[in-house]
Formats: C-alpha cells, sequence, structure tokens
C-alpha cells in the first residue's frame, strides 16, 4: 500500500470545483458523474488519513509517523470543512429524490449530522482536539513499567495482572497504577483542555453544551439522552444485582475473605484459562476456525493473512488496546492489537475480526458513509463475533475450553455497568464543564458505588480519590462512544442466546446456521440503515426495551447457576 501525503489545498481546491458543478449539474445522470468523481477523491485522501493513523499506532516514537499524524491532526478538521459544503449540496439536490433512491436515506441523515457539528468558526478547535487526543496516545504509549527484571509496557503488564498468584497480582497491579499517579496531572491537564474546548464547540454551534453534538458526532439516530438514561436505569434494576451475585460466586471460588481491585480480572483459584500457543499459533488456528465457521468468514480471514493486516504483536512504543481500521481505496481492513498471553488474546482476534469482516463484507458500498455503521450498531459485529465463535475455542484454549467460555460470558455482563458507568461520568462532566479535576474524581467515586458496589481499592490513594477513569481512551478520544458497547452487548447476548446457548440445550444446529445467516446479513448492510433499523434487519430486538434486557439476564443468570458445580 502506497503511501503519500495528500495535498490539502489541491484536494480543497478540486473538491470546490466539483461541488461547483454538482450544484450546476441539468440532469441527475451529469450530477451523479460528479457524485462519483467526489467520492474517488474522498477515497484517496481518506485512506491516506487511515495509513497515517495506522503507522502512528504502530510506532508512536517515530518522528515520520508522529510527523504525519500531526498532518492529518492539523488537516483532517480543513478537510471536514470541504466535506462540509458537499453534504449541504446533496441534502438541497433538485435530484435529491433520485440520489435517495440509488445511495439510501441514510446518507442524508449522516449529511445533517455533519452539516450540525461543522462549521469554519470551530475549525481550529477541533485542530487543537486532534492534537490532544494524539498527546493523551502517546503519554499512555510512554509507559515503561519495571517488574519481574524486565521493562514492560500497560499492555504487557496486564499479563501479571491476571496471574493465579495473588501476590503477584497485586504488586503489578499497584506498579500499573503508579503509572497513572505519577501521571495524573497531565491526564488531568489533557482532558481539562478537551472538556472546555469541547465547551466551546458546543457553543459555537449555538447548543448549550456538548452532549447534543456529540450524539450527532456518533450519528444517533432514532434514540436520544432520554432512551440512554432509562437504559441506564435497566442497567441498576437487572444488570448490577446479578453483578453483584457474580462477585459474591467469584470470591467463594478464588477462596478469598473479601474481593480486591487487584482480584477482579480472575475469576478461576487456577487462574483464567489462557492460550496454548504464541502468537502466530493464534492467527494460524484461526485460519481454520474462520474457514470452518463460513464460506465468507473463510474468505474474509484469507484476505487478511495474505495481505498482512493484523499486527497483532507488542512493541516499545506502541499504542496500547486493539482496533479496526478500514482503508478504502485498497477495500482492505486493518486488525490492530497486542497480544500479552492472555484470554484476552482470543477476544480481541475474534471481537476486531468481528468489525473487519463486516467492513470486508460491505468494502464495496461506493459510499465512505456506509463502508461502517454507527458504532453501536458496529460493535454488534464485533462482540456477535465473539460468541459465534465459541464452538471453535477449543483449537485455542484445549484443557480450558469450558473455563474460558465461562469467564467470557460472565466477563460481559461484569462489564456492562461499567461501560454504563462511563456513560453516566461523561454525561455529568458536559453538563458541568466547569468542574474542577477534584471534584471528577469525586463524582466518579459517587458513581462507582451506584454501578460497582464491589469495588474495594484496599488503601490504593490513586484509585480511592476516584483516578480510575484516567485509564479509559474513550473518555478522552471518544466523547459518548462507550455506551455503545453497552447496547451492542444486550444484541449480541441475543445471538448468544439463539447460536449457542439454546443449540446447547436443544442441539438444533440449524437454529446456529439460522442466527448465522441473520449475523452475515447484518455484516454486508454496513452503515446503511441507521442502528435500530439494522437490530430489527438482524431479526434482533432493541436494546432499549426494558423486558428485553430482563429476559436476557434472567436466561444468564439461569446459565451461571447450572454451571457452579462444573469443574472449570
Amino acid at each position: 500500500m502506497q503511501y503519500t501525503r495528500p495535498d490539502i489545498k489541491a484536494v480543497g481546491d478540486y473538491l470546490e470545483k466539483l461541488i461547483k458543478e454538482f450544484k450546476e449539474s441539468q440532469s441527475f445522470e451529469a450530477q451523479d458523474s460528479v457524485f462519483r468523481k467526489i467520492i474517488d477523491l474522498r477515497t484517496e485522501f481518506e485512506s491516506m488519513a487511515a495509513i497515517a493513523s495506522i503507522n502512528y499506532s504502530n510506532d508512536t516514537t517515530s518522528k515520520s509517523y508522529t510527523e504525519e499524524q500531526d498532518y492529518f491532526d492539523d488537516n483532517n478538521p480543513v478537510y471536514e470543512e470541504y466535506l462540509h459544503e458537499f453534504y449541504i449540496a446533496i441534502t438541497k439536490s433538485k435530484f435529491r429524490k433520485e440520489l435517495e433512491e440509488k445511495y439510501g436515506k441514510n446518507l442524508f441523515e449522516i449529511a445533517t449530522f455533519k452539516i450540525n457539528t461543522i462549521s469554519p468558526e470551530i475549525l481550529e478547535d477541533l485542530q487543537k482536539e486532534n492534537h490532544l487526543r494524539s498527546k493523551y496516545m502517546k503519554l499512555i504509549a510512554s509507559a515503561s513499567l519495571t517488574y519481574d527484571g524486565k521493562e514492560l509496557n500497560l499492555q504487557e503488564i496486564g499479563a501479571y495482572m491476571q496471574s493465579s498468584d495473588r501476590k503477584v497480582r497485586k504488586e503489578s497491579s499497584e506498579i500499573y497504577w503508579k503509572f497513572f499517579a505519577d501521571n495524573a496531572e497531565e491526564f488531568d491537564s489533557i482532558y481539562d483542555d478537551l472538556v472546555k474546548l469541547r465547551k466551546d464547540i458546543a457553543e459555537k454551534l449555538g447548543y448549550a453544551n456538548f452532549v447534543k453534538v456529540g450524539y450527532q458526532r456518533m450519528q444517533r439516530s432514532g434514540y436520544d439522552d432520554k432512551d440512554i438514561a432509562k437504559f441506564r436505569e435497566y442497567v441498576k434494576k437487572y444488570i448490577v444485582p446479578l453483578t453483584v451475585k457474580l462477585r459474591e460466586q467469584q470470591k467463594h471460588r478464588l477462596e478469598l475473605e473479601s474481593l480486591k481491585y487487584y482480584d477482579l480480572k480472575v475469576l478461576h483459584k487456577e487462574g483464567n484459562a489462557t492460550p496454548k500457543g504464541s502468537p502466530e499459533w493464534i492467527l494460524d488456528n484461526g485460519k481454520k476456525m474462520y474457514s470452518e465457521l463460513s464460506e465468507e468468514t473463510g474468505e474474509f480471514y484469507d484476505f487478511m493473512l495474505k495481505n498482512d493486516l493484523m499486527d497483532v504483536m507488542i512493541r516499545k512504543g506502541k499504542d496500547a488496546g486493539g482496533f479496526c481500521s478500514f482503508i478504502p481505496k485498497y477495500k482492505s481492513p486493518y486488525i490492530f492489537a497486542n497480544m500479552n498471553g492472555t484470554e484476552d488474546d482470543i477476544t480481541v482476534l475474534t471481537h476486531e475480526a468481528g468489525h473487519a469482516f463486516q467492513a470486508y463484507s460491505s468494502k464495496n458500498f461506493d459510499l465512505p458513509e456506509y463502508h461502517f455503521p454507527s458504532s453501536e450498531a458496529a460493535e454488534i459485529h464485533s462482540m456477535s463475533m465473539e460468541y459465534l465463535t465459541h464452538p471453535w475455542m477449543n483449537l485455542f484454549f484445549k484443557e480450558d475450553t469450558d473455563r474460558f467460555k465461562y469467564t467470557h460470558l460472565i466477563d460481559s455482563v461484569l462489564f456492562i455497568p461499567y461501560g454504563v458507568l462511563v456513560d453516566d461520568f461523561q454525561h455529568w462532566v458536559y453538563e458541568n464543564p466547569d468542574a474542577s479535576p477534584a471534584e471528577r474524581n469525586a463524582k466518579w467515586i459517587e458513581l462507582e458505588k451506584i454501578y460497582l458496589p464491589y469495588y474495594d481499592y484496599e488503601g490504593n490513594e490513586y484509585l480511592e480519590k476516584g483516578g480510575r477513569w484516567q485509564r479509559q481512551a474513550h473518555i478522552y478520544e471518544s466523547p459518548f462512544y462507550y455506551i455503545d458497547y453497552c447496547l451492542a452487548q444486550i444484541c449480541a447476548f441475543q445471538f448468544w442466546s439463539k447460536a449457542i446457548h439454546s443449540v446447547a440445550f436443544i442441539g438444533d444446529k440449524g437454529q446456529f446456521r439460522t442466527a448465522l445467516k441473520d449475523y452475515i446479513k447484518l455484516c454486508k448492510a454496513g452503515g446503511s440503515k441507521p442502528f435500530l433499523e439494522l437490530v430489527k434487519y438482524a431479526n434482533l430486538e432493541s436494546p432499549f426495551e426494558e423486558e428485553v434486557i430482563k429476559k436476557i439476564m434472567s436466561e444468564i443468570e439461569i446459565y451461571v447457576d447450572s454451571h457452579q458445580d462444573d469443574k472449570l
């Protein structure tokens, strides 16, 4: 894949010329021809931006990669401003009806969101916001921690934090959180700048605060913050009590008098299940798994391997976490991860592969807007793939397969209150943008007591004062994203229920094939429909319905109780 830095002025001049031609077109055919040229221009620019971002994520210490990331931090907002005029032009087109018939109505809904969140007045603010995001990423990637006679980054020490040896996980956890404590002032400074900047952006766009701007950036359609607030109440009502029960069961399995913060990731006395081979071995076994899952997933995975589109190795200077990107010029997904020898290696493989399979399945959409759906829909693809691959987990975990499946499901349930806590926290922050860092930390602790009542920090001063949120990159980089994992998880649980749990009890593999068919159909739809329409399209029920949450949690509780006596 050839990378060439695009000339933003040349891109802008050409785009302005094409938009003028678009407006002046006297027939739909002529206008559509110009529309196609705009798509080609966007494909080139957005591909270069994606490659620059991937390169920087892979080595934040590289001078050349940093320069290219800085270039796009400065010029992506300029590009978005040019696109702003394009979105206005298509919404006002005299041939809008014909455009809707050819490209679908969702393009115009997305266009409205873009129009409402971009303005020449905020250009410099968006540039600053991008640079602050990159600054946070660089700070996270800079961590160099000493433990077990080794120099480790945040991903590498995570393996020790899941040790079956309580002393090891306590020591490693203390070192992990000391990095955040030592850098707390800088984390606070970056976030303070981001919150105040986003407050200014909202005011310049004519909004009372950033909340509505954040929702429109996330392209939320068919629901609003009131629906999210109701969802949070359902989580408190049906999921928090179940997590308290799960933690009590965990305490007994670990034979502890009380769970401390460093115990929470270990669900079994023998330790969590671990993959029985190297990252290369995992990727190789992935080939067998995806070839057997379906013809479509087999073709996708072969494409990823053949074109070296998965970087899962930990390296110095590499960004933390995992993600999937898409390079439209080459119709190629890309998977980024940091495998550290824990069960997370497999969940990140299946999770990011779910994103990548969706992007691959919808790669032939002409519109860049349709390559990915809005994020709450996109996370259905990733989280559901985690469950749909359960029948192949023996390839990775061998004798620990049942332990992994149990832990994976339990971890997913335990995650939801945390995800909702992050969302609740962000709403408060952007409704109170002038709050001090200490007030933000106090609010975090207040919300932890509601959503995570079993947390015991055992005197860790940084955590007891409410600093835990600083490790959550989404809070800095993608405001209001995190609730999307929770909404999608309720949908993914429905795939688990149909394809895994029901099949295990009934033995009807036809149900698995039906669920898989719905999943593949959902992936092929890409971003052509808004979230709730995609949910319905995949024969799923809305996560905003109280009865849906109540029913699925009841089913999971039955599963958990039925496995309490198993040798996991």
